[in-house]
């Protein structure tokens, strides 16, 4: 698995900067890293008399998890949220499963959704996934979706699961029944 520093490197190579700035127009970031200055108008529901700009999470609501983000202009209609900047990161892609368990990053995927927004855009066609012959078949198909699910889940076991998500039951190896 490729690590996050080389991930970004590859989306700066693939997808370039921002030519003004010099940020790279996608990055991944760890979601509990995330602060953005924000004006607030009120504080753990405590309403204040005048809105302020705070230092804030960025993403409350996503926890333990990386997030693909693109940088964007800032819209006149929402400057007043963010005063303190003209561009912003927004989330593009959170990366968890859809049990909402977080998944590592991996290039193809993350290519894939960028290469998505792009075609949603009209900026880039999708030609390059189109499916191959092998997988035209049933027999070709079944072969890539199993595939697929040893790339993403080969080291995964029943087990390790259950113990992962705390429903497993570790029996030490000096255990001995009682009658």
């Amino acid at each position: 698995m490729e690590t996050i520093t080389t991930l970004n490197q590859r989306l700066v190579e693939h997808y370039g900067i921002d030519s003004s700035t010099g940020q790279p127009l996608f990055r991944i970031v760890w979601a509990n890293d995330e602060l953005e200055k924000r004006l607030v108008e009120s504080i753990e529901g405590i309403v204040l008399l005048y809105p302020e700009v705070r230092e804030v999470r960025k993403y409350p609501y996503l926890k333990d998890l990386h997030v693909l983000e693109r940088l964007v202009v800032i819209p006149d209609i929402n400057a007043h949220e963010l005063p303190t900047s003209k561009l912003s990161y927004e989330p593009l892609w959170a990366y968890r499963g859809t049990s909402h368990e977080p998944i590592p990053p991996l290039w193809p995927a993350t290519k894939f959704i960028v290469d998505t927004l792009y075609a949603t855009l009209g900026k880039k066609s999708l030609r390059s996934y189109i499916d191959s012959e092998k997988n035209t078949t049933e027999e070709g198909r079944n072969q890539r979706i199993t595939e697929l699910q040893e790339e993403l889940f080969g080291d995964e076991t029943e087990i390790g699961d259950a113990l992962r998500y705390k429903e497993g039951i570790v029996v030490p190896p000096n255990y001995k029944k009682e009658n």
